[in-house]
């Protein structure tokens, strides 16, 4: 019920108090001064009244001043808490990240808001850092198996030599050595293969006519086709020209061409073809074998990759060729890829960036990284040793029956 203030006859103003039921005025007011000197003409009563309802409103203005605190600082709380639960989790996620759990992930991902951004990023990161410590594991594991081999042949012959089983004839020396070569091979291809990726392979960059690298391949390697019966052909468009170290690149193309001799059957093809397509260099290695299955396409540029897990490291090959082969094509700012051919085998291909006919600018020196360096021909004029040159040839994930 409100207060009603009515005026009085005589003295000063009063607030008119009203009846507790029927909220009709009593008739008795307390005094309300208009100036402290009126409140001093005031009775005690009146006085007493007046300080009392100030008492009263105070206490019911601070009781509601609190009340409103406390609701305001359960409302923040609450809020505060369904902002920082998310981040807590995602704080959460990050620590256990941080120690070695790579499978964990925030649980953001469904969310539709910034938070859910975040907590996408976020698992999108934990998974990359999966798969490279999945890669990193599986690149250990098969550099110690592949080492094992030659090793453990290496140590068998010696000990049977050693103990009188097997004479001291040159045959198991050789045997011996074959190994140990195998054992360099793969040691200088992880070398090559590191430094390439790290972007730290010195280059000697020159001008490299495709067709002259084609027919030097092919002379190569004609010897050997013509032994298993295979014919090795060869096609590539004049004044086609690329930059790059001519050592390397005669590396891919050889590694690309012993792919395929082993891969084609006896009385079947090889053919090389360069040609120029919108403004790069495109070379292509064809075999009419069987081809590489679907499954295997996109990992026959890995390391070590096998498609057929009894395939025999003794014959010398490392299973590191092909993931050279795109190491050194990336190098020289090309890529590289492998498709099937319908009717026939498999067709290795790279592209480099192609040059226009220009006077030989010379040598120069660049590093693998400096993809601008690669393709400015001889920009660059400080010259650097050329690193050793992997001497295996590639793998090729062994195709399905």
């Amino acid at each position: 019920m409100a207060l009603v203030v009515r005026p009085v006859a005589a003295g000063p103003r009063t607030i008119a108090i009203p009846h507790a039921t029927t909220g009709t005025d009593t008739g008795a007011g307390v005094a309300a001064p208009p100036s402290p000197a009126a409140t001093a003409s005031l009775s005690p009563d009146v006085r007493l009244r007046w300080v009392e309802f100030e008492r009263a409103t105070s206490l019911t203005l601070v009781l509601i001043a609190v009340a409103a605190v406390l609701v305001a600082s359960l409302l923040g709380f609450l809020l505060a808490n369904r902002l920082l639960q998310p981040l807590r989790r995602l704080g959460q996620a990050a620590a256990a990240v941080a120690g070695g759990d790579l499978s964990r992930r925030s649980g953001l991902g469904d969310r539709r808001d910034e938070v859910g951004e975040l907590g996408r990023s976020f698992d999108t990161m934990a998974a990359a850092l999966q798969a490279s410590d999945d890669q990193r594991r599986r690149f250990l594991q098969d550099v110690v198996h592949e080492l094992r081999t030659p090793l453990t042949v290496i140590d068998a012959t010696s000990s049977a030599m050693l103990d009188g089983v097997y004479p001291l004839a040159a045959d198991h020396v050789e045997t011996i050595r074959e190994q140990a070569h195998l054992l360099a091979r793969i040691v200088e291809d992880l070398r090559t293969l590191n430094l390439a990726e790290i972007g730290r392979l010195p280059l000697e960059m020159e001008r490299v006519e495709v067709a002259d690298l084609l027919s030097a391949t092919t002379a190569a390697f004609e010897a050997r086709a013509g032994g298993g019966g295979q014919r090795l052909l060869s096609e590539a468009e004049q004044g086609l020209a690329v930059t790059g170290d001519a050592d390397r690149l005669r590396q891919v193309l050889a590694a690309l061409v012993d792919n395929a001799l082993r891969h084609a059957p006896p009385g079947g093809e090889v053919r090389l073809r360069a040609r120029a397509a919108a403004g790069r260099a495109r070379v292509e290695v064809e075999d009419t074998g069987p081809g590489v299955a679907p499954a295997d396409l996109p990992r026959v540029f890995d390391r070590f990759y096998e498609a057929d897990p009894a395939r025999d490291r003794v014959a010398g090959h490392t299973g590191l060729g092909l993931a050279i082969v795109k190491a050194l094509v990336e190098a020289h700012g090309g890529r590289v890829g492998v498709e099937n051919v319908v009717g026939a085998g498999a067709c290795f291909w790279f592209e480099l960036p192609a040059v226009a006919d220009a006077p030989d600018p010379g040598t120069a020196s660049v590093e693998a990284g400096d993809r601008v360096a690669a393709r400015a021909l001889a920009d660059q004029q400080t010259p650097a040793p050329k690193a050793a040159r992997a001497v295996d040839q590639p793998d090729r994930a062994s195709p399905t029956p």
